[in-house]
């Protein structure tokens, strides 16, 4: 969460419906300047069963800052088979990760698995069918399978997609125990964008990446960056400088790491 409390307790409502059984939920805030904590601790407070741990770093630490600090908490508790980053501006299916587990664990070899990604606002459309395929020629990520309808008969489509990609969008990401014990947390390094990408391909050797075809996430896209667009418009400032400033700078960064 970033100033975004109001997208975080909606995520939280959904996560709070989910079918799977044994789950524990964890809020990072990543250096809000409102009054995200008080607004969502307020909120658990309200209903008992709506148990979670609300984790302050102080300071915008970036995406991968801000879910490093979440994956140190739980690999010290080291109670885990799997941890579920969640963008804080989605809202998730019941299902969704009941069939990320089922999907990561019927693959061999896979450590990252990733939920159909819907668009919020029009429900039937795709933004991106797991992940998307980072061509190294161009600099450009892109997502195969995004703005088409989503047929929830055609998982074995989806699945075909698995071949096709070479990360997994950040909004919604299983990673497995063995996956952190063995390639590590996310590179601070890139701050906004290119983290998942990177992610992926450190782990390439040694795992595999999946896609559930019936997980879904429906993800409101970029909610931090307007967000931050917007209140640097009121104080005469232009985010989009900056936002160009990482998009640009990462795909140097990722190319010229790897390539």
């Amino acid at each position: 969460n970033w100033n975004g409390w109001q997208d975080t307790i909606e995520c939280l409502e959904s996560v709070f419906k989910l079918s799977y059984p044994n789950y524990s939920v964890v809020v990072v805030d990543n250096g809000s300047s409102n009054d995200s904590i008080e607004k969502i601790g307020t909120w658990a407070i309200s209903d008992a069963s709506k148990s979670l741990k609300i984790i302050e770093t102080g300071k915008n630490l970036g995406y991968a800052g801000g879910n490093n600090v979440g994956l140190r908490y739980v690999m010290e508790l080291n109670d885990y088979d799997y941890v579920w980053l969640l963008n804080n501006d989605t809202v998730v299916d019941p299902n969704a990760l009941s069939q990320l587990v089922l999907r990561i664990r019927e693959k061999p070899g896979a450590g990252l698995c990733g939920s159909i990604i819907m668009s919020y606002h029009d429900r039937t459309k795709i933004s991106a069918i797991g992940g998307g395929w980072y061509d190294r020629w161009f600099g450009q990520a892109v997502h195969p399978g995004a703005d088409k309808l989503y047929d929830p008969a055609r998982a074995d489509k989806y699945l075909k997609m698995e071949r096709k990609i070479n990360y997994i969008d950040g909004a919604s990401t299983l990673v497995s125990r063995e996956f952190l014990q063995n390639v590590g947390l996310m590179n601070e390094e890139y701050f906004l964008f290119f983290e998942e990408i990177d992610w992926a391909r450190r782990g390439r050797k040694h795992f595999s990446l999946a896609i559930a075809p019936k997980s879904l996430v429906y993800h409101k896209g970029s909610a931090s960056v307007r967000r931050k667009e917007q209140e640097d418009q009121l104080k005469g400032k232009h985010f989009s400088l900056l936002f160009d400033y990482y998009n640009t700078r990462n795909r140097l960064l990722f190319t010229h790491k790897y390539f």
